[in-house]
């Protein structure tokens, strides 16, 4: 999986959030023609030929001092820092300004691929404004037009000209690679010294003390392992501080790089909406996931405690009821060694192979059992099913129509599945194909 990085970057109300749409496909950054509506930095995936890149929209640099002007330009810095092409955006309709040579100043010094993308030039006579643009210095303009789409193409052929060769990853590879994630001040860099046996990361009652992804291999039982400890996260719109989002991206990175993410709780504050938020990064990237609770050494236990507890985060996590549940203490390493064991149960369902024929059986015996459901005028027929990938468990499903299948009958196949095979921790990524 890629992890090149394209940041959009510019003055306010040029065009950023209307280009980064059309870029991933989808209505994603809020548009308004209010100045400076985009604050925080928002990523999405995109795709463009042959390469999957990770797109991130930016706030508006500009010289006038307004409210939040000092954070959103340190965001947009630390999206130019970690990004390796950027889209420079300006307004072909304005015209040149003092924010965008701004910009341009800070692009110099980033010494990174820029593409300029002069936005707004909806109509042919106004293509001769994207000229002035030469006095930047950053190689040829391009005109596009977010709200028309109009040469968006040709941009994304520019970034991909300008991204970096991927590297492939080792599919053949030994090593279980998992990150530790959570939100700040549950015991993660505890956990994280308790499973290597080594003071390697700082501990502290602070929130926010880890500020890198840091990577450990080591080998345990026989098994080599690739732990990641991951600066907690906070949710999106209350924080503005520079190290909470060059945190936030980092984290993103190492649960990308993982093959296992191990949400931690805290066992004595118990769950926040902010743990939803937080374990939403790992889902959305099809991760296998554990729930890990911390702090169980200050939990007042009786014999149902930890039944309640489960319950709890059952009730609060019905999206993840295939997911594990295991309590511990970092700080008397209580149980951390089973950690282990669930890791390596959780990372063979991960990588779980079912044979053609099996999953074919059991697909029409749940048809048999459970037709499925009128949907957008039509009743989706699946004809065939295959599995095609693991990391995630991927399950091909050749159909008459896609666009006749309820998300609700995938969810029964998935749970039909999982009553055949335990698949510990894993999510299914069901891929619909209509059968030529």
């Amino acid at each position: 999986m890629s992890n090149n990085l394209v940041a959009l970057v510019g003055a306010p109300s040029v065009g950023k959030s209307t280009i980064f749409n059309r870029i991933i496909g989808e209505r994603k950054s809020i548009i308004e023609t209010q100045r400076g509506v985009t604050r925080d930095r928002i990523y999405a995936k995109a795709s463009w030929l042959t390469k999957t890149f990770n797109c991130v929209d930016t706030g508006g640099i500009e010289i006038e001092n307004r409210p939040f002007q000092e954070q959103i330009r340190i965001q947009a810095e630390i999206a130019i820092d970690e990004a390796d092409v950027i889209i420079f955006v300006v307004d072909g309709k304005t015209g040149l300004t003092d924010d965008d040579k701004l910009v341009a100043s800070i692009l110099y010094r980033s010494k990174k691929p820029v593409v300029l993308a002069v936005n707004k030039i909806d109509s042919g006579d106004l293509k001769n404004n994207i000229y002035e643009f030469y006095s930047l210095g950053l190689g040829d303009p391009i005109a596009v037009s977010g709200v028309h789409g109009i040469g968006i193409g040709d941009l994304l052929d520019e970034v991909i000209k300008n991204l970096p060769e991927q590297d492939a990853k080792k599919e053949e590879s030994d090593e279980i690679a998992f990150s530790i994630i959570g939100r700040p001040n549950v015991g993660k860099s505890s956990l994280y010294n308790a499973l290597i046996k080594e003071e390697r990361v700082i501990v502290s009652n602070i929130e926010g003390t880890t500020r890198d992804a840091i990577d450990t291999h080591f080998i345990h039982d026989g098994q080599k392992y690739c732990i990641t400890d991951t600066a907690g996260l906070k949710k999106k719109g209350k924080i503005y501080e520079s190290i909470d989002k060059y945190a936030a991206i980092r984290s993103l990175k190492a649960i990308e790089n993982s093959d296992i993410a191990i949400l931690v709780i805290d066992g004595d504050k118990g769950i926040t909406e902010q743990d939803k938020h937080v374990v939403g990064y790992a889902m959305d990237q099809k991760k296998a996931i554990i729930i890990c609770v911390n702090k169980r050494d200050l939990v007042k236990k009786d014999t149902n405690t930890m039944n309640e507890f489960k319950k709890e985060i059952r009730a609060h996590f019905k999206f993840l009821d295939y997911v594990p549940i295991i309590f511990v203490s970092a700080l008397t390493h209580l149980r951390v060694k089973d950690l282990f064991t669930l890791i390596n149960q959780v990372y063979e369902s991960y990588t779980f192979t079912i044979q053609t024929s099996v999953l074919n059986n059991i697909l029409q015996e749940a048809q048999m059992m459970n037709e499925t459901p009128d949907f957008n005028g039509g009743r989706c027929k699946i004809y065939y099913a295959q599995q095609v990938g693991h990391k995630p468990l991927s399950i091909a499903l050749f159909c008459n129509d896609p666009n006749w299948m309820h998300f609700s009958y995938l969810r029964y196949l998935e749970n039909k599945i999982r009553d055949t095979f335990e698949l510990i921790g894993s999510p299914i990524n069901f891929i619909l194909r209509k059968r030529k």
